[in-house]
């Protein structure tokens, strides 16, 4: 059995204290979430709480924000719409994710080759984006955010338009790349079952507070799934 990388000693990426507003609407009040090297930590809350704000604040994409902010390099990230351009072959998307690194053309491809074998792509290098199907879509996707070997890795309900069965195997791929490449992963999610199932700890946001943090002890575990399910739908306000 493949064992979890060790408990990370340094931060991948951190919020202390943000604070957001669109407008006159106060959207993140004081908000604080770190991830460590190594760890998985899960965001979670009903829609308009916040969620995918926070991440765009960690990701760099909106710094109108006042509050601390510390991600150590470039994070990478993967929504919900794999987003592949369909102009550009496989490989070429993956290679899209190396734009900051400016590496040789050759040097670029033979990066993109490794991350599409490390998703079980290897062989869709030349495909074309329309002629996959949606979970090799969000494998091109996950390919795409890890070719730059990221420290911090964010995902936007990466697997919420999948199918169930499709879901689950980009669950176990998650957890693969996270086990030998041992980046920190800050995954956004409305399902509370994928949050305890992948989770180190899970952060529960309201009106864009955070309101509860469950630290998971024996995370990827299924002995205390249920009671961890059923802390979470209570302070979501959701009878279980």
């Amino acid at each position: 059995m493949t064992l979890a990388p060790p408990r990370a000693t340094h931060i991948a990426g951190e919020l202390r204290d943000v604070n957001k507003w669109y407008g006159d609407h106060h959207v993140l009040t004081d908000v604080s979430v770190r991830v460590d090297r190594g760890e998985i930590v899960a965001l979670i809350g009903r829609s308009g709480s916040g969620k995918s704000t926070v991440l765009r604040v960690l990701a760099g994409l909106s710094t109108d924000h006042t509050g601390h902010r510390c991600v150590e390099g470039a994070p990478a990230l993967a929504f919900q719409e794999p987003r592949l351009f369909p102009w550009r072959n496989v490989r070429t998307n993956v290679v899209y994710g190396l734009t900051r690194n400016r590496l040789p053309k050759a040097q670029a491809q033979q990066r993109a080759d490794r991350a599409l074998a490390d998703v079980g792509l290897a062989d869709r290098a030349d495909a074309w984006p329309l002629t996959l199907s949606g979970g090799q879509a969000q494998r091109v996707s996950l390919a795409r955010a890890l070719v730059a070997e990221p420290t911090l890795l964010l995902l936007d309900e990466p697997f919420g338009a999948l199918d169930a069965l499709t879901r689950l195997s980009m669950r176990t791929l998650l957890l693969d790349l996270w086990r030998e490449h041992g980046f920190g992963v800050l995954l956004v999610t409305h399902d509370v079952d994928e949050a305890v199932a992948l989770a180190d700890r899970v952060v529960v946001l309201e009106d864009g507070e955070v309101i509860h943090t469950l630290d998971i002890p024996d995370p990827r575990q299924a002995t205390n799934a249920d009671h961890y399910r059923a802390e979470l739908l209570d302070q979501l306000g959701v009878r279980n």
